[in-house]
């Protein structure tokens, strides 16, 4: 659930095309349909693909800037919208809006509805079609990461294309240990990638179980783990987040590139 909301003000963040990268919107086939998704790369060579999953508000502006700065870095990014079966674009809300009932009740159903099944299907198309992009290396791994609900389906994607996804990294993710059989947490012994997991204080005082979870469930399965709780508050990661903590993002970004440079 995300409740970034807290406190603070959102920082500016760099927005628009930048030099030496191309991008576009795209469609990705899916078996339930087109979804519409941002993909960006090093407008020369070939390069490690990456999903980024976004958090509950989808596919914005922030989430493209993300994703140049990671293209920069030498990625191939596809920045997806979970919510394509509903609709395309952008998502009419703002973080606000989750502190008003209303808008929370009639929201809810719509990030219940991106179930294991759902997401897995969705990794696979999108592994797909990056795998097809002459854009991407396909000798190297395809890396994945999420923000608060995406955070859970950085694994599940591991989990669905073990022989592809060979990185997931998950930001304040929400939904990562469950008493569900398909938990997130139990599905990493069913994957072939390392894994950066980093939830906020505030998500580590509300369940302060489940990193010892997953540390267990990642060391059971011998799969790398980084697991770290980050003094910053659920949501630290995102640019245009209330709470969006610069220093602790970057931080987190530095051990986002550690992670993939073993793609």
């Amino acid at each position: 659930m995300c409740d970034e909301t807290t406190t603070g003000e959102a920082r500016p963040f760099d927005a628009g095309p930048v030099a030496g990268l191309a991008e576009q919107m795209v469609e990705v086939p899916t078996p339930d349909g087109a979804c519409d998704a941002f993909f960006v790369h090093p407008a020369e060579g070939v390069h490690p693909g990456v999903i980024l999953w976004p958090d509950a508000l989808g596919l914005r502006e922030a989430k493209k800037a993300m994703a140049r700065r990671l293209a920069a870095d030498g990625h191939a990014v596809l920045v997806v919208n979970p919510y394509y079966r509903r609709f395309h674009g952008q998502l009419d809300m703002d973080f606000a809006d989750f502190a008003d009932p209303e808008k929370l009740k009639a929201f809810l159903p719509l990030m219940a509805s991106l179930t294991q099944d759902v997401v897995g299907s969705d990794a696979r198309a999108h592994v797909a079609w990056l795998d097809a992009r002459p854009q991407v290396d396909t000798a190297r791994g395809i890396g994945t990461q999420g923000y608060c609900m995406g955070g859970a389906m950085t694994i599940r994607s591991a989990h669905a294309v073990p022989g592809r996804v060979k990185a997931a990294a998950s930001f304040h993710g929400g939904g990562l240990v469950t008493d569900q059989p398909d938990s997130p947490h139990r599905l990493i012994a069913g994957t072939q990638a390392a894994f950066l997991i980093a939830p906020g204080r505030d998500d580590d005082a509300r369940a302060p179980g489940d990193k010892h979870a997953l540390r267990q469930a990642a060391d059971a399965a011998g799969r790398p783990a980084e697991i770290e709780v980050y003094p910053a508050n659920h949501g630290w990661c995102v640019p245009d987040a209330p709470v969006y903590d610069q220093p602790q993002a970057d931080r987190a970004w530095g051990r986002l590139l550690a992670l993939y440079a073993g793609l």
